[in-house]
């Protein structure tokens, strides 16, 4: 399977809420790069999410970013209520590749003075430079896997993609804490 069969069932990149959509509701956001084996672990459990005969419910749109970083950016400008970060975390040093690790992320984390790279992904840029442009953090979660390789080429590790499902169920979790009074919001590009 290809690289860009794998993301065509997943939405793409960004769109304006047009006059058929509002902003709102919760985003869940697959970042990372298919190039870089586990690197491309968020995409892969967007991929997951979207390919799941259970619908997610109504307000929940799950969309694989890849390394778009501006384009993650200008959605959230358009504003939601929760964002769930799906990539790969940095191991701690007693996690195990493949380890889960669900994390809040606050405006106190993040550094407001990170650039943006219009052709690459810094989820903590990002978020940092939201209130600069005149957006906010809205309530925001990682599901992170600890990666085992980050060398180039395409495919995950055994370990994580063995937790490719578990952080699927993560997001599932977290779904169910954040979406019971959902607002509408189109998965269609």
């Amino acid at each position: 399977m290809t690289a860009d069969s794998r993301a065509a069932s997943v939405p793409q990149g960004s769109a304006a809420p047009g006059d058929d959509e509002r902003p709102g509701g919760v985003l869940v956001a697959g970042v990372g790069n298919l190039f870089l084996h586990d690197d491309g672990f968020g995409p892969e459990v967007a991929r997951h999410l979207a390919e799941n005969p259970q619908p997610l419910a109504p307000g929940v749109r799950v969309v694989d970013y890849g390394i778009r970083g501006m384009h993650l950016a200008y959605d959230l400008l358009a504003g939601v209520d929760t964002l769930v970060l799906v990539d790969t975390v940095p191991a701690d040093g007693t996690s195990a590749p493949g380890s889960i690790r669900v994390l809040r992320v606050s405006a106190a984390d993040l550094d407001g003075r990170a650039m943006l790279d219009p052709h690459g992904m810094d989820p903590a840029a990002v978020l940092g430079r939201l209130r600069s442009m005149g957006g906010s953090l809205p309530a925001t979660y990682v599901v992170g896997c600890v990666p085992a390789d980050l060398s180039e080429g395409i495919g995950l590790s055994a370990p994580v993609a063995a937790a490719v499902p578990k952080a699927a169920a993560a997001v599932g979790s977290l779904l169910g804490r954040h979406s019971s009074t959902p607002r509408p919001f189109s998965t269609s590009k």
